[in-house]
């Protein structure tokens, strides 16, 4: 009786399990049919093919509707290795002119799921990029004997002009950190790298498109389903006006062959980049195609760094460029007035002090200290004001000097429309704090007023000081960018910002500006029939001093302001004086007289020597 007892209860454990275990296959069942879309989307990826249709990218012209940056055809070579079985290897490099060796390294790569998370044997990948039209063309004849093995239709850069590779920038393979930061992006696709291309990807890339293929059970494609009802169209890029004059652009990089430096013009009124030239440069085609990593890496490995963006990228010290700027901050703040004079003999003397200076006359006021880029007087200036009881320490009077640096576009980024751009230096209270341990005075940073010591500023922010001072003391963020296609320039290139100097100060530094020109160190920027300002500078190196200029025209009604600046070129007068002449010429009259045009090829032909190396 009880071993039947038992046997009784034992029936009723495994009805139990039993029941158990098909509940718990009911339930597996409901979850893979009704609420987990796994194997469905399985079973639709076997029978339908979504092939990504990629946009064309938006081109890019001049300010003047000069075509600069367009498309060309290019080819991808696709290959499904579920399907590459049987492949004729030997042929199939041959009519791509790559070795076996390349050939198994490519597929190792596909395979590796480290290098390549979105692997699957039944989806295209990539195997080569960017195959030229021609190289298409010879390949397409053969194509039909590889299974496994499409191509896929793209496009690639083509440059009109063989300037401007540094504003232009280039197109690169996305990374791993560009498909994490973007879900826009998957293997192999191809993203702005530097310059405009980089700054507006979005807007230059468009929207991709998808065509659903229909294929059977073998994976072979049958056309389309359901004639395309399902397949999303593409929207092409947006295409953009750039601010630059190309015909200008490549006047500054002609004259600044066979140097290191840049030539940045900006239009005052607008704040648009009319040409930014930096030297060495490149040939932006050099970055297309399949030879695109090859001369990517001969650029990069140039001790003359070719790549580097110096109009934005370099940081220098302004030289006497800057004094316009000290002119202005000791006019506001009341340390002098146009008539006040102070003493040269030779230079800046004070105890044991002497900064050099040049011969003229003595004592000097202020629009005659800048026509002759007097450096006494501004050393005097900075001390005054450095000194004066308002303020109160030394410390609190470095702060107003320095917030009026930075009002004036120093010490940041000025954010134009480029990557890259970095912020120069203006020194504060602090730094000098730390660094003389809180002992110091206005005769210790003395060099600063003359643009030198510890100030650094950017090619562009030295164009940007010559805008401010030709619209008198307001400036519109430079850009590049003048119109896209579409959309709204953000509100940073519409508006301008105002300095803290009164407007009444600016007219005495346009006159010294305009002095300097017609009977000063810019005499050599002197146009018939255009009332040309300039600045000369020449700023202290280690080597040979660099030659900068800084200017803008006409004077009452500006339309251009440049800044040059040529390393190792001596005295501005050398170089950065003919070359910001030449500039403004090219721009105002459309055209350069003869006389220049000489003036211009021999600029281009002179050469400046660099240590050992010549350029």
């Amino acid at each position: 009786m009880r071993n039947e007892y038992r046997y009784e209860k034992r029936k009723y454990v495994i009805a139990g399990i039993v029941a158990g275990i098909i509940l718990t296959f009911i339930g597996r069942l409901y979850y893979l049919q009704i609420i987990n879309d796994d194997y469905k989307e399985q079973a639709v990826d076997n029978a339908f093919l979504r092939k990504t249709v990629y946009p064309s990218r938006g081109v890019i012209y001049d300010r003047n509707g000069k075509l600069l940056v367009s498309n060309q055809p290019a080819y991808d070579v696709m290959v499904c290795m579920r399907n590459l079985k049987g492949l004729d290897t030997l042929a199939f490099c041959e009519s791509l002119g790559i070795t076996r060796d390349f050939f198994d390294k490519r597929v190792k790569d596909i395979k590796n799921r480290s290098l390549n998370p979105g692997y699957s044997p039944y989806t295209d990948q990539l195997f080569m990029g960017q195959l030229a039209a021609t190289d298409f063309a010879k390949f397409q004849e053969k194509l039909y004997k590889f299974n496994g093995v499409s191509v896929r239709r793209r496009s690639i850069r083509q440059y009109g002009y063989s300037v401007a590779g540094h504003l232009f920038g280039d197109l690169g393979e996305v990374s791993k950190k560009d498909m994490a930061n973007d879900g826009y992006y998957t293997r192999g696709d191809y993203i702005g790298k530097q310059g405009v291309e980089s700054f507006y990807e979005k807007q230059l890339r468009g929207e991709k498109g998808v065509e659903v293929l229909l294929r059977d059970a073998h994976g072979r494609i049958k056309g389309k389903y359901l004639d395309g009802a399902n397949d999303v169209a593409p929207v092409p890029g947006k295409n953009l006006v750039l601010s630059i004059d190309i015909e200008l652009q490549q006047l500054a990089e002609r004259l600044l062959k066979n140097k290191i430096g840049s030539v940045v013009a900006i239009e005052p009124s607008t704040g648009e980049v009319l040409c930014m030239a930096s030297s060495p440069t490149f040939d932006p085609s050099l970055l297309v195609g399949r030879d695109r990593g090859a001369n990517h890496r001969i650029l990069s490995k140039d001790k003359q760094k070719p790549l580097l963006n110096r109009a934005v990228m370099g940081t220098y010290p302004p030289g006497s460029t800057f004094k316009t700027a000290q002119a202005l901050t000791f006019l506001h703040e009341g340390i002098v007035t146009p008539t006040t004079q102070f003493p040269c003999s030779h230079g800046f003397v004070f105890g044991g002090l002497h900064v050099g200076c040049h011969t003229h006359g003595s004592p000097i006021s202020l629009v005659p200290s800048l026509a002759t880029s007097c450096n006494s007087y501004f050393c005097w200036g900075l001390h005054r004001m450095f000194s004066a009881p308002q303020y109160g320490r030394v410390q609190d009077a470095m702060t107003v000097w320095k917030d009026h640096m930075v009002a004036m576009g120093f010490g940041y980024r000025l954010g134009i429309d480029l990557p890259g751009e970095a912020r120069g230096f203006i020194p504060n209270a602090a730094f000098y704090d730390k660094w003389y341990g809180g002992r110091w005075r206005g005769l210790t940073v003395i060099s600063i007023s003359i643009g030198q010591g510890e100030v650094t500023l950017t090619p562009l922010q030295i164009a940007n000081l010559g805008a401010t001072i030709a619209n008198r003391g307001s400036y519109i963020t430079p850009h590049v960018v003048k119109d896209i296609e579409g959309e709204e320039l953000d509100s940073l290139y519409r508006f301008p910002k105002r300095t803290l100097v009164d407007k009444k100060h600016y007219e005495a530094v346009v006159q010294g500006m305009r002095e300097a020109v017609l009977d000063g160190t810019c005499s050599g920027a002197d146009l018939p029939g255009i009332e040309v300002c300039g600045k000369t500078g020449t700023a202290q190196n280690r080597g040979k001093d660099h030659s900068a200029f800084m200017g803008f025209a006409p004077m009452n009604d500006p339309k251009i302001a440049v800044a040059v600046y040529v390393e190792n070129g001596g005295f501005g007068a050398v170089f950065g004086v003919p070359i910001g002449a030449l500039i403004m010429e090219q721009y105002l009259t459309g055209t350069l007289s003869e006389e220049s045009m000489a003036k211009a090829a021999g600029i281009e032909r002179k050469k400046i020597i660099y240590g050992e190396q010549e350029r």
